[in-house]
Parts: structure tokens; sequence; C-alpha cells
């Protein structure tokens, strides 16, 4: 990515629950999405044995990855956001790096109920907020990337952020 179009800056770090990343927003058509973060460096098509069929546009930078999906059941809109960015902010605050307690602490201080607590298979933890619609993932304590989508209400429909 050029440096024109790379998000750097504080605010195009910080991750809005049920709404997007800085620019980015849940809804934005592909092209949308291409304007404002330029051509992925990957595109990777979902297996024909996965219940949802997607695109996921890979862009790589300092060997960090952001990872934005498209559902084709959403008329390929965003809907889905994960990234291991190191300037990544929630309610205003910096999380990469921290540990499970302070990000919890975090939650619970803007309103989010208690989440469910997973370890994978390959050792890192997931803290899931379902309701809220994001999944952080902790290795060796320290928080390493998170995935984060669009919200959806009790009737499964896709609640799209108002622009």
């Amino acid at each position: 990515m050029n440096p024109q179009t790379t998000p750097n800056s504080i605010e195009e770090n910080e991750i809005i629950l049920g709404t997007g990343m800085g620019p980015l927003r849940f809804g934005m058509t592909m092209d949308e999405v291409r304007t404002l973060v330029g051509e992925p460096e990957e595109i990777e098509e979902s297996e024909d044995e996965d219940d949802f069929e997607h695109q996921a546009w890979n862009y790589y930078e300092d060997e960090h990855l952001l990872s934005l999906y498209f559902d084709r059941e959403d008329d390929f809109r965003l809907s889905c956001i994960e990234t291991d960015n190191p300037g990544l902010r929630l309610f205003g605050e910096p999380i990469h790096g921290r540990n499970i307690e302070q990000v919890q602490s975090l939650m619970q201080r803007h309103g989010v109920p208690q989440a469910e607590l997973e370890t994978m298979e390959g050792g890192e933890v997931r803290l899931s907020y379902e309701k809220s619609m994001i999944d952080l993932y902790f290795e060796e304590g320290q928080l390493q990337f998170v995935n984060f989508g669009v919200f959806i209400n009790d009737d499964l429909e896709v609640q799209w952020p108002r622009s």
C-alpha cells in the first residue's frame, strides 16, 4: 500500500463497535473500500464447503495484517474486519498488547456485558462479546489481533450503521 491510502492516524485505527474502524464503515461496497484503501495484496475466496460465500481482502503493512470480509449474502458489502495493527484503539484507548483483565475492564466500563473465554487449539485465548460482534485473541496473555463485525439483531438481521 502506498502511504496516501494507508490508515495510520490514531482515529483511523479506532474500532467503533458495530460500525467499523476509522474511515472503514460496515456496509461499504467493494468499490468504496478500494477507493479508500487501494487494491488488496491478496483476495481469498471462501471454500465451497463454507456456509457463507465471501471474499477476504488482505492488506499487509510492516508484517501487520488487515483483512476485510465481504459476504455474498450481504451483496458483498463490508461486514467484518480482522487486524493485528499495533495502533488499535477501542473506546479511545490503545488495546494491542493489553492483557485479558485490562480488556474486560475496558469493556465493562463502557457497558459491554460479560464475555465468553475460550482457549483455542493453538493455545491462544479468545475473548468473545457476542452481542457486540467482537472477538479478541490473546497469545501469551497479550492481545494480538481482533475480529469484529456489523451488528446482527435477535432475528439474525444485519444492522448496517447509519452513514
